[in-house]
């Protein structure tokens, strides 16, 4: 009895959404998305290739201020003074970093180049997801079997140009058990990634999940040099602490905006459109 109550809450809980990633339609509006997401991991991975992992917080660090940036480019949303302070300041952090992995002699321009370039284009797929999820009716598994069934697609032509796809060929290991068990829960822990980032996007704003990126970075950072036993001098740290200090900052100015918008009374020729 107990078995079979257990069966039919999961059935009613893990209930598929329908729909299928190869209608026209469907694929005009969530390909520029879906595009986001494969430069997204293809830049992070690229990142990581050339920098340490520890360095990879700082590399990516400028998401906040893309954030800003295309809020006012694409949806035309104005930032508080104060904000864009803390942008700066976020900058400063960035430089400092840079500056101090130079001195310590394992700065890559490459790395932190495509560092960048992940930064912009995470601040661009945070905003899409917003734009897209109302396409698919607000359901985030569906979007994540898109994005997942399109992506296949759009890394076949990036593995073939990066010349990866002889390296596959030519590995010892390819057929074996032990690559493919390896493969399989990358693939899952990738798709469970990416679904949670979806949902969090749903549930709150680009916004909030570019935060909670820069904080879990921060966290990385800090496991990261004690894994590989790296030491770093107080700059370096000092560089982490600024970029954090200030994340945080525009993430509580943010909030209080917010609220303060919300209190603001709603004029009589609007209250039927909203």
């Amino acid at each position: 009895m107990l078995l079979g109550d257990i069966y039919r809450y999961s059935i009613c809980v893990f209930i598929f959404p329908k729909g299928s990633p190869w209608n026209l339609e469907v694929v005009r509006k969530v390909i520029p998305l879906s595009i986001m997401f494969t430069l997204m991991i293809a830049t992070n991975n690229m990142c990581l290739k050339y920098v340490g992992v520890a360095f990879y917080y700082i590399g990516r660090s400028l998401t906040t201020v893309f954030n800003v940036l295309f809020s006012w480019i694409l949806l035309r949303q104005h930032t508080s003074l104060r904000c864009i302070l803390c942008c700066v300041f976020i900058i400063f952090g960035f430089y400092l970093g840079v500056d101090q992995e130079n001195l310590l002699g394992s700065f890559s321009l490459v790395g932190t180049i495509y560092g960048v370039i992940g930064s912009l284009v995470l601040s661009l797929y945070s905003i899409f997801t917003k734009r897209v999820l109302p396409s698919v009716n607000q359901e985030v598994w569906l979007l994540s079997y898109y994005n997942n069934a399109y992506s296949i697609v759009l890394f076949l032509p990036l593995i073939v140009l990066n010349g990866e796809a002889g390296v596959l060929l030519k590995y010892n290991g390819f057929g074996s058990s032990y690559f493919w068990t390896q493969m399989v829960i990358g693939g899952l822990c990738g798709f469970a990634i990416g679904y949670v980032t979806s949902l969090q996007i749903k549930v709150t704003s680009p916004l909030t999940h570019n935060i909670s990126g820069t904080a879990k970075a921060c966290a990385q950072t800090v496991i990261a040099t004690q894994w590989y036993n790296e030491s770093k001098n107080a700059l370096w740290w000092a560089s982490n602490l600024i970029v954090l200090c200030s994340s945080a900052m525009y993430a509580r100015f943010k909030q209080i905006e917010m609220e303060q918008n919300s209190r603001k009374p709603v004029p009589e020729e609007k209250r039927s459109l909203v």
